[in-house]
Parts: C-alpha cells; structure tokens; sequence
C-alpha cells in the first residue's frame, strides 16, 4: 500500500502499523512524534495503530540546540 509521509509517497506492507513505519525509518523510539490523518499517536500506540492506503503521516524529530 501507499502512505505519504512528510509529504512523499512511501509503499508499505499492508496491515503496516506506526511501529513499522518509524523502523524503516530509522528513527529511535523516543524523541518522535507521529500523526496519522491529523491525529497524534502516541508511542504508547504505534504497535496498535495499523496504517491505511492514502493516509497522511507526519513524523517530526526532536532536536537539540536553542
């Protein structure tokens, strides 16, 4: 299936979840924030929160400095 994430199309296995997503990614579990169709998921959730074909996703990383 096909999600956009940040903007780019990006093809996942169907029945994807958020967990799966950040792996690939690369991203370390803490310091990241993900939301799906608008909605914030919490960490706590990724493992529950299958993606769907066409949803927009939006991962923001934290970062250090001032």
């Amino acid at each position: 299936m096909i999600v956009t994430v940040n903007g780019e199309d990006r093809t996942l296995a169907d029945g994807a979840t958020v967990r799966v997503l950040v792996t690939e990614l690369d991203l370390p579990d803490e310091g990241v924030a993900v939301a799906v169709d608008g909605v914030v998921v919490p960490s706590s959730g990724w493992d529950q929160a299958a993606l769907g074909a066409g949803a927009e996703v939006d991962v923001l990383t934290a970062v250090q400095g001032g």
